[in-house]
């Protein structure tokens, strides 16, 4: 699982899927949970809500992750002489 996490260009990968996910998580919870709110059961509401907290979360940790692969290229970067 760590090994995952080595490569920064797969890291880079993953942050924009959490941000591109996270991004469509918020907007369909706040369509859901606040527009077509009386169309939908209790637990499906619920859950609208809970995609409204779990979007955003998904996005800080894709735009971190995104600025740790920055980080991580241009530090490899610097290391063999190439500027960016």
């Amino acid at each position: 699982m760590y090994d995952f996490f080595e490569d920064s260009h797969r890291v880079l990968k993953l942050s924009h899927i959490l941000l591109i996910g996270g991004l469509g998580m918020l907007m369909a919870g706040i369509f859901l949970a606040y527009v077509f709110d009386a169309h939908l059961t209790l637990p499906t509401l619920v859950g609208a809500h809970g995609m409204t907290i779990l979007g955003p979360t998904a996005i800080k940790l894709g735009y971190v992750m995104r600025l740790i692969a920055h980080n991580r290229i241009r530090l490899a970067a610097q290391e063999h002489g190439i500027s960016h």
